[in-house]
């Protein structure tokens, strides 16, 4: 019987490890799920609508075929349509009955790439330049690779799209390939396969005891004697007399031996067994050992294989069972306001940006590249790197400027809109070095075709506190110049400071202003009574005059809200030393001014010479009626120019 169920138990494993295998072999259906766009009218760009992403479930992953280095990015939709107002592009959306729909949108007639074809040459046309798509700050992210463009594991939220493009003069390649996961998991697999092991197992352990069981039902059994000869009977009164007489004597003896025996049977006999069964008793105990040594070689395979089975699956090959999630700690809850706009850049988005602007304008200070730097610099910013690098072209050994930290942000404040100009204020910091203060950088990008550019940039003092502002995702709005809700109107930030600086603690504004703002206009009059004295240690004090004048320039205050009703707010400044003789028999020299000699390519002057300062001050302002004062962030000076009066 053992036997049977050993067979039994046999069948069974096969049918458990096969079901298992099968689950996980020919039973397992494909693992994704694929879709084709088709593009018939081709384009330089390719709009791949979220919706089509998104029309499985999963992640998605796009795959795009061409020839040559192919571009993907993805982005807002709206900026995208924007950003693609004045190009042909392919459109692919998502129709009511799910399935991909291609439009092909043709630019308009006035955009700029047709009006430069046609104003080429004498009434020649060309072929309009395209826009290339790479590096622009409008995209969230971006993937570029030659001849075949796999972005893996993407899943794009609501209102976000996907582009695709070669360098937008060429034809968008048309080989475009969504694919979605398929849920290939086997629970089962993973036990039959275990279960047909253990059951294996037990089929091999009754085989070896019906074997054992057979082989002990059997007895002890002793080697007979071979086959004997027929034998005849003897006549016994046929052989003569002397061999009959023999053989009568022979009887006798054996019947007497017989009769010996037969009284002895606990006796020679049983001795003589007794003696071959001690005489085998290594013999034995081998052959007791041989059994249980087969059993565990028998045992051994089903083991290995059972092991081998359940290391060679995977998690999908088993039941998952989800345990209970830990509960979230409470975090403070941020309500949006009604019809909030997105904010203008993604924390992630504002880091590449600002990366590429601070390699930007590294490359450019250490080329003197003027045109460089204003794709990224702009305004005031810019302003001060033109007098840099006039300076710099002519005094070898004036030092670079410091370059833009990029290591760590501390604060990204972007403006919610979906409109341009664009504005974002950061706060960045390099963790590698302590000498280098964190830097408030204050960027806008005018359109959708241009990149962001530094307008203000100031290096924040350590005393210095920061206001309370919203988050990265959910942004804020500018405040007007002139809005009533400040202590002071942004428009009124730099005269009222100006006013400080010029008339001291007469300045009817200098109790809005905290310690950090009056030491630095205080500091800014130090500098002013230095020029002075200097005229006056060089005896020119009867012979020359100075005058000084500090007014907001001509770039538009920024102005951003922060959780408090506050605003901080981006002002520049320039402080304008006016230095002219009192005689026309004196002339005013620039001695060992090396930056005077620089910039004018004079070594003196009759009438006097005007230099200008600049400065760029960031204010964190409180809302109308607190009782805080106007507080200073950050501040950064630049020598402007020097000009000789004529």
């Amino acid at each position: 019987m053992r036997f049977v169920w050993a067979v039994v138990a046999f069948v069974l494993a096969a049918v458990l490890i096969g079901a298992g295998i099968a689950q996980r072999t020919i039973f397992m259906g494909p693992d994704s799920q694929q879709t084709q766009v088709e593009i018939d009218e081709p384009a330089p760009f390719v709009l791949l609508d979220g919706d089509v992403l998104r029309t499985n479930p999963g992640a998605q992953k796009l795959i795009v075929r061409g020839q040559g280095d192919i571009f993907s990015s993805y982005g807002r939709t709206a900026d995208m349509e924007a950003w693609l107002a004045d190009s042909d592009y392919n459109r692919v959306t998502v129709d009511d009955e799910g399935e991909l729909s291609v439009e092909h949108v043709t630019a308009p007639e006035d955009s700029d790439s047709t009006d430069a074809g046609e104003d080429a040459g004498d009434g020649a046309t060309e072929e309009p330049v395209g826009r290339d798509p790479r590096g622009s700050d409008l995209w969230l992210d971006s993937f570029e690779d030659e001849n075949l463009l796999t972005v893996d594991k993407i899943q794009l939220p609501e209102g976000t799209s996907t582009l695709i493009a070669y360098d937008g003069t060429l034809d968008a390649p048309d080989q475009i390939t969504v694919s979605w996961p398929l849920d290939t998991k086997t629970p089962l697999a993973g036990p039959l396969m275990v279960a047909g092991g253990i059951v294996l197992l037990i089929g091999l352990i009754l085989y070896v005891l019906g074997i054992r069981h057979q082989r002990r039902g059997r007895g002890p059994r002793r080697k007979g004697p071979g086959p004997l000869p027929a034998t005849e009977p003897i006549d016994v009164a046929a052989l003569p007399p002397a061999e009959r007489a023999a053989l009568e004597a022979g009887n006798d003896t054996s019947e007497s031996q017989t009769s010996v025996d037969g009284a002895s049977d606990d006796g020679t006999e049983d001795a003589e067994i007794v003696d071959d069964h001690k005489g085998s008793d290594s013999k034995n105990a081998m052959r007791a050992a041989r059994p249980m040594r087969r059993r565990r070689m028998l045992a051994l395979p089903a083991l290995g294989l059972t092991a081998v089975l359940a290391a060679g699956c995977s998690a999908d090959s088993w039941p998952q069972f989800d345990g209970a999630s830990a509960s979230p700690s409470p975090s403070p809850t941020v309500i949006a306001p009604e019809n909030q706009k997105p904010p203008a850049v993604t924390e992630s988005q504002a880091k590449r940006i600002l990366q590429s602007a601070s390699e930007t304008v590294a490359e450019a200070d250490s080329a003197l590249d003027l045109d460089l730097a204003t794709t990224r610099l702009d305004g005031p910013a810019l302003a001060a790197r033109t007098t840099e690098y006039a300076l710099r072209s002519k005094i070898a050994d004036m030092a670079l400027p410091a370059a833009i930290p990029t290591d760590d942000f501390e604060v990204v404040l972007p403006e919610a809109t979906d409109r341009w100009p664009r504005t974002v204020l950061m706060l960045s910091k390099s963790t590698g070095d302590d000498t280098v203060p964190p830097v408030l950088l204050m960027m806008t990008q005018a359109d959708p075709w241009s990149n962001y550019r530094i307008s203000n940039m100031a290096e924040m003092s350590a005393d210095a506190v920061f206001p309370d502002v919203a988050a990265t995702w959910l942004g804020t709005s500018l405040v007007p110049s002139d809005s009533a809700f400040l202590t002071l109107p942004p428009a009124e930030l730099a005269p009222a400071f100006a006013d400080v600086v010029d008339a001291g603690e007469k300045s009817e504004y200098y109790g809005l202003f905290d310690d950090l703002a009056l030491n630095l206009a205080s500091s800014i009059t130090d500098s002013r009574q230095a020029v002075v004295k200097n005229l006056a240690d060089k005896g020119a004090s009867e012979t020359s005059k100075a005058a000084f004048d500090m007014s907001p320039t001509t770039a538009e205050p920024i102005s951003m809200t922060t959780l408090d009703s506050g605003a901080i707010v981006a002002v520049s400044l320039t402080d304008k030393e006016t230095v002219t003789p009192t005689s026309s028999d004196v002339v005013i020299r620039f001695g060992d001014n090396a930056e005077a000699k620089a910039l004018t390519g004079a070594t003196e002057s009759a009438k006097g010479v005007e230099t200008t300062y600049e400065f760029q001050l960031f204010f964190s302002v409180p809302a109308q009626g607190s009782t805080e004062q106007i507080r200073l962030l950050a501040v950064h000076q630049d020598l402007l120019s020097v000009k000789v009066i004529k």
